[in-house]
């Protein structure tokens, strides 16, 4: 059997690896056509996930990729044992930019739902951080076992906030009433690393509330984020479960603690 959790390490070092040439690059943008979340794939996305895939293959390790570029493809002899869902490069457009804030994002599961994801790695590039967990086991920062915050109030805390591509004038609400009542709102480009901020402590929530954010990004976030203790739910307190596939998108509310999730969630309710 396949010690995932050291695959995947392995995997974000070897794409680690081949990324960083590229970052800031000018070729990094090159497109090759939609992948299969429906985004234009670039040449540093494809160069990311033939880094994994070929690690896979070399480790022997068997799955069910679900990737938001390739799409679902099978590797090795027994891909139905295991299911792979990753955003190779989540924050792409930071990553071509030049801007130090994209992560590698690979969840593992025994069946094809959020609620199954067992083993989770989120891999920050840049600044070689790598956030881990297994189911039952707690959250890790390089390491060391991470919490979230106990910040209680909005008036201190950092929150995130993904309003990117927002085209219906409803979406502005939510963005507005968080404005009203909190000093310190982000939007940093990096959904998976956002939460792993949440997980460790750094921030105190982050909120999707468009239903457009892939599931492929938050997949390991969500386990890494639920292991340090932290609260992932949906804009109205349901628990958040969704198919692995490309295109599933979500909405939902992530705080440090259910104090800040139900004050966030009654003012988003409001609007």
């Amino acid at each position: 059997m396949t010690d995932w959790l050291s695959a995947l390490e392995v995997c974000s070092k070897r794409i680690r690896k081949e990324v960083l040439p590229l970052f800031g690059k000018a070729d990094a943008a090159t497109g090759f056509g939609k992948g299969a979340g429906g985004d234009v794939m670039k040449k540093i996305d494809l160069t990311a996930e033939k880094a994994m895939i070929d690690t896979l293959r070399n480790l022997g390790a068997s799955c069910t990729l679900i990737s938001e570029e390739s799409g679902v493809k099978e590797i090795g002899s027994q891909p139905s044992d295991s299911y792979l869902t990753t955003d190779p490069i989540d924050g792409t457009t930071n990553a071509v930019r030049g801007i130090p804030f994209f992560v590698t994002s690979i969840a593992v599961s025994k069946a094809p739902y959020l609620r199954d994801v067992e083993v989770a790695l989120v891999s920050d590039l840049i600044h070689d951080i790598t956030y881990t967990a297994k189911r039952g086991h707690g959250a890790f920062k390089n390491g060391k076992r991470i919490q979230a915050s106990t910040a209680s109030s909005l008036k201190e805390a950092v929150v995130g906030i993904n309003l990117s591509a927002v085209k219906k004038k409803n979406f502005l609400a939510p963005l507005v009433a968080m404005l009203k009542e909190t000093r310190h709102l982000r939007h940093l480009g990096a959904n998976a690393l956002e939460l792993c901020y949440v997980a460790d402590g750094t921030s105190d929530a982050f909120i999707e509330p468009r239903g457009k954010l892939r599931v492929t990004d938050i997949a390991a976030a969500y386990l890494i984020v639920r292991e340090a203790g932290s609260i992932m739910l949906g804009l109205e307190g349901e628990e958040l479960d969704a198919p692995l596939t490309p295109t599933q998108t979500v909405s939902f509310i992530s705080a440090a603690n259910t104090l800040m999730y139900e004050t966030i969630k009654k003012l988003l309710l409001s609007c």
